[in-house]
C-alpha cells in the first residue's frame, strides 16, 4: 500500500533547506545594499563638507582681501588733542618715539627673547596659531580662569594699531582677519620690526629704540642678552612690570624669558646661567616722559575713562588723532599741582617713604572732573593714579553717606537725640576716638564732632540694609562682606577711592541728584567721526532736596565748629566730612587713611592722605586735620576768581544746641556699659532680628517702661514713637559681632 500523503512532512528539515537558504541571500544581499547606501551617504557627505569648506575659504580670503592694512606703512601717528572745557586746545600729544629702528639693527637674541615670551611659533603659523588656541582653551579650562592668551605677534600688532581693547567675538573676528592680511602683505621680518617699532614699553617708552635709550641708555644693537629679556618680559604689563618702579618684578620676570628662551632651544645653558645672575643694568636717573607731559594725571584719568566707557586703546588716546573734549579747568588743574608740588603743605614723612596722596576736584552740577592729583612726587606716567585707582576704607566720611542720610530720610531731624555710652552688638563695641563718652547728643552734634557710638546705634535703629542702599543710590559698589555695623564707620571690604567719595557728597551739593563724575565730554575721531557718547552718565535722582540741604547744614556746622575747621574758606561757605581709620597695633594711636571730603555749591574736593604701604613704622600720627589743612589750599587755589554762591536753605536750622556735651544728663544714674533689660519695639540689627523683647543689650530702640529713668534712643520728635517700627525697614541679615571696621572717627 502506498503511503499516506501527510502535509507535516513539509515540515522536516529536509524540506526547509532551500527556503533557508533563500532567506540568508535575501539578508546578504540587503546587507550589501545597506552598505552601499552608506558609503554613498558618506561620501556625499565628505564631497558636500568639501564643498562647503572650499566656499567658506573662499568667503574667508575674500574677507581678508577687502582688509586695509596700510595704516601700517604710516611712518608716525597723528597727534590726539585734548580741549578744556571751554572748548580749547589744553594740550597736544604725539607718539614719543625714536627713530624705527630696522630688523637687521635688531640683535638675534632680542628677536629670540621676545620670540620665547609673546608666540613661540611665530616663524611657523601664517598669523593664527590654531596650536597655541587649542594649547590655551585647555589651560584655561584646567585653571578654570583664562591664565594664558593665544594672540600671535601678528595679531597683537593688528590689535594695536587697528582694533580697541573690547573683548568681544566681534573684535577677536577683525583682528583674524587682520593678521591674515598682515601675514599676506608683509614677510616675518616686516611684521617684527613693525611690532617692536609701535608697541609701548613703560615709561613713556614707545618703540625698541626708545625703550633700549630709557631703560639702559643704548642704542638697540648694544643690548645684552639679560637686557633684551627683561624688555621682551615687561611687554606684557609695561607699567606693572616697570624695573625703575617694581625690580623685583621685573628682574623675575626677565628670569622667566630667559627660562622659555632655553627651553625652546634659544640659548643654551651656559649662557642662561651668565644672563640670569647679570645685573639689570638700569640707566641711573630715569627718563620720564611724564615730567614733559602736561597734566600727567588727569591724561591718565582720561586713558582710563576712555578704555572703560568708550573701548578705546592707549594707543588711540595717546597718538590716535582723537580730538578728546574734557571737563578740565586748565586754572584749577594748575592750582592742584602747584599745592601737590608744596612739601610744606603735607605731614612730614619717613626718610624711606613718602607720605602719599589723592584729590580730585568735581563740579556737582554736572559731573565734570575740574581737576586731579594722582599722587607726590615723581611718579612714571601711567603708574598708579590714588585719585581714581585708590581702594581704601573712607573711616567717618562714610556717616553722612550710609547713616545719617538714611535716617533722616526716615523722619530723624538734626535735633533728635541719641545716646554715646558703652555699647555692646553682640561682640561689637565701638568705640569713640579718645575713647570718651558724651552722654546724651542731638545728631548735629554727633556728626560735627564724629562720634562713632552714636553713628552705629543709629545704624542699629534704621537697619544695615538702610545704610546699603542709600549707599549704593549714592553710587558706592558694596559687597556683601560689607553688610555690618562697621559700615556706619566705613569699614568697608574693598574701599573707595577719591573720585568715588567727591561722586557721592556731589549729592548734598547739587540738592539730591547725583551727577556721574566723568572726565571726558565727548570724542571725534581723526576723520570728524563721533565716538557714540557714554550711556553712563545721566543724572541719577538719589534723594529728596530737603535730605540734602539739612545733610549740608550738618556739615557745614564740621567746618565752622567741629572736626573739620581747618578746611574752612573764610568767607565762602562750606560743608564737609572729616574721617580716619585706625593702624592696629598703635593703641589707637596711629592713623592709617586720613580723609575730608567737602563742597562749595560749585565744586566738591575728596582728599585722602597715606603711606602707600602701611605697616610699624609707616602709618601718619597726625589727627583728622592733615586732610582738611590739604583740602582747604587745595579748594582757596582752585576758587581764585570764582564767585562766592551761598547753599539753598535748609528746612529748619540745625544749630549747636546749648546742653554742655561733655556733662552727662542729670538723670543719668546707671553704669553706662551695664545693659538692663526693657521692653523693646524697634528692629536692631542683630543676628537673629528677633523683635517684641528686651533689646537694650543689642542696641535696639526701645520704649520708656516702669521704673526707667532715661530714654536709650528718643524719636525724631525726642520723645516716645508708638510707630517707630513702621518707620524701620526689615531687620539686616548681617552678625554684627564679625563686623570690624578700622573706622577711627575723628
Amino acid at each position: 500500500m502506498e503511503p499516506t500523503y501527510n502535509e507535516s512532512q513539509n515540515n522536516h528539515p529536509k524540506h526547509m533547506v532551500p527556503h533557508r537558504n533563500r532567506e540568508r541571500k535575501s539578508k546578504r544581499k540587503s546587507k550589501r545594499k545597506s552598505k552601499h547606501k552608506a558609503w554613498r551617504t558618506f561620501i556625499a557627505l565628505i564631497i558636500a563638507g568639501g564643498l562647503l569648506a572650499a566656499a567658506g575659504w573662499a568667503v574667508f580670503g575674500l574677507l581678508v582681501e577687502k582688509q586695509d592694512v596700510s595704516l601700517l606703512e604710516k611712518p608716525l601717528p597723528a597727534a590726539t588733542l585734548i580741549y578744556d572745557r571751554n572748548g580749547q586746545e589744553a594740550m597736544r600729544i604725539a607718539q614719543r618715539m625714536s627713530e624705527s629702528v630696522s630688523y637687521d639693527d635688531m640683535p638675534k637674541h632680542l628677536i629670540d627673547a621676545v620670540v620665547a615670551v609673546e608666540d613661540k611659533r611665530f616663524f611657523e603659523h601664517g598669523g593664527t596659531d590654531l596650536r597655541g588656541i587649542g594649547r590655551a582653551l585647555l589651560t584655561n579650562l584646567t585653571n578654570r580662569k583664562t591664565v594664558q592668551g593665544a594672540s600671535t605677534i601678528t595679531q597683537q600688532l593688528a590689535k594695536n594699531v587697528f582694533l580697541s581693547q573690547e573683548r568681544t567675538w566681534t573684535r577677536k573676528w577683525k583682528e583674524l582677519l587682520l593678521a591674515e592680511k598682515i601675514e599676506q602683505s608683509y614677510d616675518k621680518q616686516e611684521i617684527m620690526e613693525m611690532y617692536l617699532n609701535q608697541i609701548y614699553f613703560g615709561e613713556g617708552a614707545w618703540g625698541i629704540g626708545k625703550a633700549a635709550d630709557v631703560y639702559f641708555g643704548v642704542s638697540v644693537d648694544r643690548l645684552t642678552l639679560s637686557q633684551s629679556a627683561m624688555l621682551a618680559g615687561i611687554i606684557k604689563a609695561p607699567s606693572a612690570l616697570s624695573p625703575f618702579a617694581h625690580p623685583d618684578q621685573a628682574k623675575e620676570r626677565r628670569d622667566t624669558a630667559l627660562q622659555l628662551m632655553k627651553e625652546q632651544g634659544a640659548i643654551t645653558a651656559e649662557a642662561y646661567d651668565a644672563a640670569i645672575h647679570a645685573p639689570l643694568g638700569l640707566r641711573s636717573g630715569k627718563q620720564i616722559d611724564a615730567e614733559a607731559l602736561k597734566y600727567p594725571y588727569y591724561v591718565d584719568a582720561v586713558i582710563r575713562e576712555a578704555a572703560a566707557r568708550y573701548g578705546l586703546t592707549e594707543n588711540e588716546v595717546l597718538h590716535g588723532g582723537l580730538r578728546i573734549y574734557t571737563a578740565l579747568d586748565p586754572n584749577m588743574q594748575q592750582a592742584a599741582e602747584r599745592v601737590y608740588a608744596q612739601a610744606s603743605a603735607f605731614p612730614d614723612s619717613t626718610s624711606d617713604q613718602l607720605i602719599q596722596s589723592g584729590a580730585v576736584l568735581v563740579d556737582p552740577r554736572d559731573g565734570g572732573i575740574r581737576a586731579l592729583i594722582g599722587g607726590r612726587g615723581k611718579q612714571p606716567f601711567r603708574g598708579f593714579n590714588r585719585a581714581v585707582q585708590l581702594k581704601r576704607q573712607p573711616g567717618s566720611t562714610m556717616k553722612p553717606i550710609s547713616v545719617y542720610a538714611p535716617a533722616f530720610e526716615r523722619g530723624f531731624t538734626p535735633e533728635d537725640k541719641l545716646l554715646d555710652e558703652p555699647v555692646d552688638f553682640g561682640g561689637y563695641r565701638p568705640r569713640n576716638a579718645g575713647g570718651g563718652y558724651h552722654g546724651e547728643v542731638t545728631i548735629y552734634d554727633a556728626v560735627v564732632h564724629s562720634y562713632n557710638i552714636p553713628a552705629v546705634r543709629l545704624l542699629n535703629e534704621i537697619g544695615i540694609d538702610a545704610g546699603m542702599e542709600a549707599a549704593k543710590r549714592f553710587g558706592l559698589a558694596l559687597t556683601d562682606a560689607d553688610r555690618t555695623l562697621g559700615l556706619a564707620l566705613g569699614g568697608l571690604q574693598e574701599g573707595v577711592s577719591p573720585l568715588d567719595m567727591a561722586e557721592a557728597f556731589g549729592v548734598f551739593a547739587n540738592d539730591g541728584t547725583r551727577m556721574p563724575a566723568h572726565s571726558i565730554i565727548r570724542i571725534e575721531t581723526a576723520d570728524g567721526a563721533n565716538e557714540p557718547p557714554a550711556s553712563e552718565l545721566a543724572p541719577v535722582k538719589t534723594t529728596e532736596p530737603s535730605i540734602a540741604r539739612t545733610m549740608t547744614a550738618v556739615l557745614q556746622g564740621v567746618v565752622r565748629e567741629g572736626t573739620g575747621e581747618l578746611a574752612a574758606l573764610g568767607d565762602r561757605p562750606v560743608a564737609g566730612k572729616t574721617g580716619t581709620t585706625e593702624m592696629p597695633g598703635t593703641d589707637g594711636e596711629g592713623v592709617k587713611d586720613n580723609w575730608f571730603v567737602g563742597y562749595t555749591p560749585q565744586l566738591v574736593g575728596a582728599v585722602w592722605l597715606g603711606y602707600d604701604h602701611t605697616d610699624g613704622s609707616h602709618y601718619l600720627t597726625t589727627t583728622s586735620k592733615a586732610a582738611a589743612a590739604v583740602f582747604q589750599k587745595l579748594m582757596s587755589e582752585a576758587l581764585q576768581g570764582e564767585p562766592v554762591m551761598a547753599f539753598p536753605k535748609a528746612p529748619g536750622n540745625p544749630k549747636k544746641p546749648p546742653a554742655k556735651r561733655d556733662e552727662p544728663p542729670a538723670d543719668r544714674t546707671r553704669d553706662d556699659d551695664k545693659p538692663h533689660p526693657r521692653k523693646g519695639h524697634g528692629k536692631g540689627g542683630h543676628e537673629d532680628g528677633e523683635r517684641g523683647k528686651s533689646k537694650r543689650d543689642k542696641g535696639g530702640r526701645g520704649e520708656e517702661g516702669p521704673g526707667e529713668d532715661r530714654p536709650v534712643i528718643e524719636s525724631p520728635h525726642g520723645r516716645p514713637d508708638p510707630a517707630a517700627h513702621e518707620r524701620n525697614n526689615k531687620p539686616p541679615k548681617a552678625k554684627p559681632g564679625h563686623a570690624k571696621p578700622s573706622g577711627k572717627g575723628d
